[in-house]
């Protein structure tokens, strides 16, 4: 049976649209630039007597230099995989998260029961095609992990049509990279990554095999830069306006100096052909993988155990920081190193060894690039101050958990009444309230014309207000006091639903 695998990008990006994260099988195209020559008008007065003579032609722009120059270093993916799924009359048994649910759901697989043995485990067999790149001479290739995930067998093919058989040499999901290597020896042609970053309007150009077809050439710009899709906590891609389609995944886009600026990953598309949105991770993320899956077949990456959230500018002005900027730690993991070094919830960490983070995504991979066991120097704001605070970074878990931080858990009082003045909010003690762990005040109801209507929704549950713990609704209210007397605009709450933990700043103005 041949397949083409498919994920799809995660919720948060362009929710009204269908995202996909074409795996396997992932094409780049682009819009191509007029072939024919430019007729250029010359100046001349009366406009109808303009004669023949004056229509000149422009030379056409041409990207066939740097084409045949990079070409032949850009082969074609195959992979024949297989894997295990427990089947059920429903389908095959995975987690709706998983990024192979949607295929599963949309390619209609076991509706009905139809050929499916009920919680019996069935190998499933497929082809997937995708695109690479040679990045040195004796046969290293990149590559995405999506589209070498459950390979059996690797071959790839070249643009002067030779086949050669490679093996995989590490995967890294959470940067969808991958390396092979050719098990053949040989002197092949290869391309440099880029170590300079794209500016927002340069030129670009595909190649890959969509479709395919192999060795097809594309062209466009770069639209965007530092684009989160929602794939992971290291998104950072660089968006282009090729047109990519089915079987580019893994491959190059180059600048005009034949250089790789990004390797094609993801595409947004609501009916799953190209509407001329493309994502590739940018080099310097592939030149940091590529070197520690080469060395090490995998990539380790630093880790302090922190949940963390944009520093909003209501966030801001609540604890006093001049610029909305860094990210704010909403919870602490027990007994991991941000807990051993002091660090709390409310903190705002605003630098990495003295480098700004503009937000959680800018912390999130400079902790991930600190080897695990080296001191990572956060600045930190905190009670209105800067201070500098060193953590010793451990290796990312491959699957934690994170620990609640511990609450006051003393008996809760009853108000006599749950209205938060101007807020439009009513509160309860959570104690009183079955499902909500007991801890802090829930939020029973949300007024529409209130001042928090749109920060908190029923369900909610506030376990701290202005830094300091609530065990009441007269709690918050006298830290919405506190923070009136303090002339803030805004007050601090932390809150919690489910296992989501989050700041709020609630505007004090009204009431």
């Amino acid at each position: 049976m041949t397949t083409e695998t498919q994920s799809t990008v995660k919720p948060g990006f362009l929710a009204r649209h269908r995202r996909t994260l074409m795996a396997g099988v992932f094409g780049l195209g682009v819009l191509g630039l007029a072939a024919s020559d430019i007729l250029v008008m010359q100046p001349s007065t009366p406009a109808y007597a303009q004669s023949q003579s004056q229509l000149v032609h422009a030379q056409p722009f041409s990207f066939a230099d740097v084409v045949e120059k990079v070409r032949p270093a850009v082969v074609s993916v195959k992979v024949k995989t297989v894997t295990a799924e427990n089947m059920s009359d429903t389908g095959p048994s995975i987690s709706p998260d998983d990024p192979m649910f949607r295929f599963f759901k949309q390619f209609g697989f076991g509706q009905g029961g139809e050929g499916l043995t009920p919680n019996r485990p069935r190998k499933q067999f497929g082809m997937a095609q995708g695109s690479g790149f040679f990045i040195s001479s004796d046969g290293y290739i990149v590559t995405n992990n999506h589209v070498v995930d459950h390979a059996t067998e690797v071959d790839v093919v070249t643009d002067g049509g030779k086949t050669y058989t490679a093996k995989v040499i590490g995967t890294d999901p959470k940067t969808d990279l991958a390396l092979l290597k050719v098990k053949d020896d040989g002197n092949f042609p290869y391309v440099d990554l880029s170590a300079q970053v794209p500016r927002v309007g340069d030129w670009v150009i595909a190649v890959g095999n969509p479709f395919g077809l192999g060795g097809t050439v594309t062209a466009g710009i770069v639209s965007a830069r530092g684009r989160d899709i929602g794939s992971g906590p290291y998104d950072d891609f660089i968006q282009i306006d090729a047109p990519v389609n089915r079987g580019n995944s893994g491959g190059p886009t180059f600048d005009l100096n034949g250089r790789v600026i990004g390797v094609n990953t993801a595409i947004f598309s609501p009916s799953g052909g190209s509407v001329g949105i493309g994502f590739a991770i940018p080099a310097d993320t592939v030149q940091r993988v590529v070197a520690a899956l080469k060395a090490d077949g995998q990539v380790t990456r630093g880790w302090i155990g922190v949940q963390i959230q944009p520093v909003t500018a209501d966030i801001a002005e609540s604890i006093g920081l001049k610029k909305a900027e860094g990210a704010i730690v909403a919870d602490v993991t027990r007994d991991a190193p941000a807990a051993k070094a002091g660090l709390k919830t409310g903190d705002a960490i605003t630098a990495v060894n003295g480098q700004p983070v503009a937000g959680p995504r800018e912390l999130a991979r400079a902790i991930a690039d600190i080897k695990p066991g080296v001191d990572a120097n956060l600045t930190v704001w905190r009670d209105g101050k800067e201070t500098s605070i060193a953590v010793q970074t451990a290796k990312l878990p491959a699957d934690r958990q994170m620990a609640s931080a511990a609450q006051d858990g003393r008996d809760q009082p009853d108000d006599a009444s749950g209205a938060v003045a101007g807020l439009g909010l009513q509160l309860a003690p959570a104690a009183s309230v079955p499902g909500s762990g007991g801890k802090g005040v829930v939020v029973t109801d949300v007024d529409p014309s209130g001042a928090a209507a749109d920060r908190l929704r029923a369900g909610d549950v506030i376990v701290d207000v202005g830094g300091k713990p609530v065990r009441s609704v007269a709690d918050v209210r006298d830290g919405i006091k506190v923070a009136k007397s303090d002339g803030r605009k805004t007050v601090l709450m932390r809150v919690t639903n489910g296992d989501s933990v989050r700041f709020v700043a609630v505007p004090v103005a009204k009431g």
